[in-house]
């Protein structure tokens, strides 16, 4: 507190001015250490959160289908980690068991990283994807390569008691 008092009693300018600059000075410093240590701990985050985001693709439905309360279809993209533009198109089978869906089979349509992220998730993704409930079930697939390239060929695929085979 005598310190303070005396701070304030002195009246020479040249010394309040180097106080001030000082004060500055520290203050700079105190903002500094405290910005790096954010940053260490923001880059600490960064990572955690590419961590969690290398160890789960991003994901979009892009067509579901159920047939009665036997079979479900569902065609999911999967983004891919390598390439933010390129994506996996998956297709996957489930069958009700016990009240619930339990997934039989899961196969790639087309190539791996073969489809284009952006235009799965938009207006228009689906050109063809029919099912049947029949045994064994056809179903085809076409999807949307871009706007100006528009629908691949239809992939063709027969499911048997849950599994997917090529048609």
């Amino acid at each position: 507190m005598n310190l303070v008092r005396n701070l304030h009693r002195t009246h020479n300018p040249s010394r309040n001015r180097s106080r001030r600059v000082t004060t500055a000075a520290l203050a700079l410093l105190t903002v500094a250490t405290l910005g790096t240590t954010g940053a260490v701990a923001s880059t600490a985050t960064a990572t955690s959160t590419t961590a969690k985001t290398a160890a789960a693709p991003e994901k979009k439905l892009v067509a579901s289908s159920v047939l009665g309360s036997d079979y479900k279809y569902t065609l999911t993209a999967v983004r891919s980690p390598e390439d933010q533009y390129a994506a996996t198109v998956e297709l996957q089978v489930y069958q009700q068991k016990n009240g619930a869906w339990k997934e039989t089979d899961l196969v790639t349509v087309g190539d791996v990283d073969g489809w284009y992220w952006y235009p799965l998730g938009g207006k228009g993704a689906v050109c063809e994807f029919s099912t049947s409930s029949s045994e064994p079930a056809p179903l085809t697939v076409s999807l949307l390569v871009t706007p100006s390239i528009g629908c691949s060929a239809p992939v063709h695929y027969v499911v048997k008691e849950g599994r997917v085979y090529a048609g």
